[in-house]
Formats: C-alpha cells, sequence, structure tokens
C-alpha cells in the first residue's frame, strides 16, 4: 500500500466496498465508481497491486484486468443502458492522470447528447443519479451475474 493513494486504501479494505462504491473486486482487480464522474456510471478498473505501468502487471494482472473491463461494460449495458462507450488510460500526469503511480482504466458510458455549456462554466458536470444509488444498481446486478458474492 502507498501513502495517499486512494485505490490502494479501497483494495485494503474489503470491508468498506460500499462506502468505498467498490461494485465487485476479484482475486487481483476491482471495479469502483469514479467519484468525480464525466457521466452516470462511470467506472474505474484497477489492478490490486500498486504498479505505474502495463510493464509493471504481470500477464495475469492484464487479462484481469481486460476482462475487468469487459465486465463493467456488460454490466452498464444491461443496468443503465448507455449508447456508447469511451475507454482508456490516462499514464501520467501530462496525459491526464490524477493518481499517475495506480494503473486503472476508465470506462466511460456516453449518451446521445450527454455533452452540454455545463463543463465550461467552472467545471461544473451533471450527473443525473447520486453515487450511492448507481452503486446500489451496478453491486445488485454485479452479485446477480456473479461477479461477486456479497
Amino acid at each position: 500500500q502507498k501513502d495517499g493513494c486512494f485505490l490502494c486504501d479501497y483494495w485494503h479494505a474489503p470491508g468498506d466496498d460500499a462506502k468505498n462504491h467498490v461494485v465487485w473486486r476479484t482475486s487481483s482487480t476491482f471495479v469502483v465508481l469514479n467519484r468525480f464522474p464525466y457521466t452516470n456510471g462511470h467506472l474505474l478498473v484497477a489492478a490490486g497491486s500498486h504498479k505505474a505501468g502495463f510493464d509493471e502487471l504481470t500477464d495475469e494482472e492484464i487479462c484481469a484486468m481486460g476482462r475487468a473491463i469487459r465486465d463493467g461494460v456488460n454490466m452498464l449495458k444491461t443496468t443503465i443502458e448507455p449508447q456508447g462507450f469511451n475507454i482508456g488510460y490516462n499514464l501520467g500526469r501530462c496525459a491526464g492522470a490524477g493518481l499517475p503511480g495506480h494503473l486503472h482504466a476508465h470506462i466511460v458510458p456516453r449518451w446521445s447528447g450527454d455533452t452540454n455549456f455545463m463543463a465550461v462554466l467552472d467545471n461544473v458536470r451533471i450527473i443525473p443519479d447520486a453515487l450511492q444509488a448507481i452503486w446500489k444498481q451496478l453491486h445488485t446486478r454485479a452479485v446477480q451475474s456473479g461477479l461477486c458474492k456479497n
């Protein structure tokens, strides 16, 4: 665990998954709602280990993250029905990484017309659902689909 890394904090506190909005976890990865989402249902997929780049991950960790991304997209499709997705990694601060020391992917659900002028007004974002409400919806779907056990 690295000081100041919220992803490490979440990884090492499975009893706080509801509070931290962790949707599900595997033995090497976890999926969490972004606390500062671009759109409703914005997920982060992270390795459990504190590693900054792909070159530090094992083949198993890379595959596990890929599976979690696939499963996250499928869960969002059946739960909140977006019309598309942006999926990506920000590697390094200059690329937009807010947490450059812990590799994670973003899954951003998209809908036609979901962009508006609010983002240019003091970085305001309009999100229709509260984090806890969307977490409950997604976590319930993760349990139903067998991605997590509780």
